[in-house]
């Protein structure tokens, strides 16, 4: 082949390359993204919004109950509801809103402490997106493999009849997390806490024996430390790293949750960092392996930044996200030190991040409140009320893919535009 062809042929492998890995880093695959942080790789995104709020592309409704968040691949989105007699999950086209397939599995209904009337309706977690495959997780603990072009079953486990698992007080809420050959979840119980399945059959491959916590409300990471994956996981009496090979534990470290126990943990390097809330605040640990065996150091212990369920976002050396004592806050990493708090201009909720800004959600008004992700305090550079907000809480998190915002609202889902022109 001449000079030329080959260059050519090198040219277009590269730009195919930088496409794909572009439109990869916009997807919004799973739960927090594709790296179960809450960051988004898009660019191009407003830095300021107009004071009108965003511009409403379209809104799609028949999602049914629930507080699940959605999953976004190319021009699909896929979502999960509770119905009358039966949850959903199903397909929508990321264009204008039409919902492609919807399939029925599991039990609708409600799942909570119904002595106090803390009973909340539909499925919690988030589906995760796998190639052709798509992976859900009902408030019940009925988890579904189905077709991401159609939504035809593939298989489908109970996290308590098939895995021995006990049901939270408030339902199964994690979003399942698919690596290699493997879904993972948390079934919790005396079979093992968590469960790694054959993500084709749905077939057991492991139960960690060795650790058999009850199971709350937090979804795994898939991490290394020094060269070594893992899985972390957090519940209301430990944080643990679990071998993906056989399910043994690798490491494990002490730290009492109240209530509900629901953020998901944050690696970086040899840090894992966890929080939750009911005045219990966040904790950073310090795990290292040598030949082979790890062990855990507690670096802090704080309760300045106690996050009940809105989730935290590293950016840089900082974390940000709403504390139940302080409001939004930023906090050094390394530290524990609260850098600043802001509790009377924004209210209680959830955190994503994109290109250096903050997308909150506030729980009560559902409104969207846009903040500059920056240590030396609080810069709001946007805000806007949803429309058609439901009575229940707004708990489900934002979306940014694509260049576009979504929120979920029950029944509801929103799409904005986020594209800087």
């Amino acid at each position: 082949m001449r000079r030329s062809s080959w260059l050519f042929v090198l040219i277009s492998v590269g730009m195919v390359f930088l496409t794909t890995t572009s439109i990869a880093a916009q997807d919004w695959p799973q739960w927090q993204g594709v790296n179960r942080d809450g960051k988004s790789g898009e660019t191009g995104l407003l830095k300021t919004w107009p004071a009108g709020g965003l511009k409403l592309l379209w809104k799609a409704g028949r999602l049914g109950e629930g507080y699940a968040g959605v999953s976004i691949v190319g021009n699909r989105l896929y979502a999960m509801g509770g119905l009358s007699d039966t949850n959903v999950i199903m397909a929508i086209d990321t264009e204008d809103g039409e919902i492609l397939w919807s399939t029925p599995f599991g039990v609708a209904g409600l799942v909570g402490n119904t002595g106090s009337g803390n009973v909340f309706p539909g499925p919690r977690g988030t589906p995760t997106v796998d190639g052709a495959m798509i992976y859900g997780l009902d408030h019940h603990g009925e988890l579904i493999c189905v077709t991401a072009a159609d939504g035809k079953i593939q298989w489908h486990r109970h996290l308590v009849k098939d895995l021995g698992g006990t049901l939270p007080r408030w339902g199964f809420a994690e979003s399942p997390l698919v690596e290699d050959e493997r879904v993972v979840v948390t079934p919790g119980g005396s079979k093992g806490a968590l469960a790694a399945l054959n993500k084709r059959t749905g077939d057991l491959i492991w139960q960690s024996k060795e650790f058999t916590d009850a199971a709350h409300y937090a979804s795994i990471v898939a991490v290394q430390i020094d060269g070594i994956p893992q899985y972390i996981q957090l519940t209301a009496q430990n944080v643990v790293g679990i071998s993906p090979k056989d399910g043994s534990v690798l490491w494990k470290a002490s730290r009492v949750g109240r209530t509900a126990v629901i953020p998901t943990p944050i690696v970086a390097g040899n840090y894992v960092y966890v929080t939750s809330g009911y005045n219990v605040g966040s904790h950073l640990f310090h795990v290292t392996s040598r030949d082979g065996r790890f062990s855990v150091a507690q670096v802090y212990a704080e309760r300045d930044m106690a996050n009940q369920h809105g989730g935290v976002v590293k950016v840089g050396d900082y974390l940000y996200g709403y504390s139940d004592s302080k409001g939004l806050a930023c906090q050094e990493f390394m530290t524990g030190k609260i850098v600043w708090a802001e509790k009377e201009k924004i209210g209680k909720g959830a955190v994503s991040f994109a290109e250096g800004l903050l997308y909150s959600r506030e729980e009560r008004s559902g409104a969207m409140v846009l903040v500059e992700a920056v240590p030396t305090g609080y810069s709001e550079k946007g805000r806007f009320a949803q429309p058609d907000r439901a009575k229940e809480m707004a708990w489900s998190h934002p979306v940014i893919a694509h260049g576009k915002l979504y929120l979920r609202d029950q029944d509801n889902l929103f799409c904005y535009d986020l594209q800087a022109r």
